[in-house]
């Protein structure tokens, strides 16, 4: 069954960070949630990670509603958030034990770190990594606690521009093969369009869901479509809305 934000608002004190949100997200989806600082867009994410509670409105999963975290959704941060005394197989595994696993399935360790192109790195330290390798690693550790969902919040914001393309590629084609359902929170206008099997542009504080719609473009995804009429049309409409225009 798909996730469900029903009606959804989020008030601290006196500010009202989200009002009347609904969403259905679809299994198996790629869903890019495009909007700029302060709409509440982390908020939601936070929301759906159950780190947050609604002030109204419902967020369920399976028709059960999130009130907590849970082992079937797993979030990514902007930051690897790697410990630095471990090494890169290590990291991977310690979700695993914090969620008290005795016996470390270190084959499915093993296999996730061939998944995310890093076979050969087992034993090196954060410090030795780049910054997309560390990213990768922070990917690696949610898709080894096998989730359904995966929260991404800005996971490549920090990265250089020719560094956050190859991060884009690799999540693209990482999804293609793991088919979990994706729900990615960004920013940049581009990259929610190029990633996204559908596309959510929220508006400005209190965010509300301002554009909802399918991103029509094939797979796999090259960067000379962003010349095509779909993704322009997408983008043109993103840009008024994160303008404070009508669409």
């Amino acid at each position: 069954m798909p996730i469900e934000i029903a009606r959804v608002t989020k008030s601290f004190k006196d500010v009202r960070a989200l009002d009347e949100i609904s969403l259905t997200v679809e299994d198996g989806s790629f869903v890019t949630i495009l909007g700029g600082s302060g709409c509440g867009k982390s908020t939601l994410l936070n929301m759906l990670a159950g780190l947050e509670a609604p002030s109204t409105g419902r967020v369920t999963l399976d028709g059960q509603e999130i009130t907590g975290p849970g082992p079937e959704r797993v979030v990514v941060f902007q930051k690897a958030g790697l410990y630095p005394w471990l090494s890169l197989r290590d990291n991977i595994a310690f979700g695993l034990r914090l969620r008290g696993r005795s016996n470390i399935p270190w084959r499915e360790v093993d296999r996730v770190i061939e998944l995310i192109g890093l076979k050969g790195f087992e034993n090196h330290r954060p410090y030795e990594l780049s910054g997309g390798m560390q990213q990768r690693v922070a990917i690696a550790r949610a898709l080894v606690m096998h989730p359904r969902v995966l929260l991404m919040d800005e996971p490549f914001g920090a990265l250089d521009a020719q560094t956050r393309e190859t991060m884009q590629e690799f999540l693209t084609e990482l999804w293609e093969r793991i088919r979990a359902t994706v729900i990615f929170v960004t920013h940049d206008i581009d990259e929610a369009i190029m990633l996204g099997t559908r596309l959510v542009v929220m508006g400005a504080r209190p965010g509300r869901v301002r554009l909802d719609a399918p991103v029509k473009l094939g797979r796999p995804r090259g960067w000379d479509m962003t010349a095509s009429p779909e993704f322009l049309e997408l983008k043109r409409a993103a840009r008024r809305i994160l303008a404070g225009q009508p669409h």
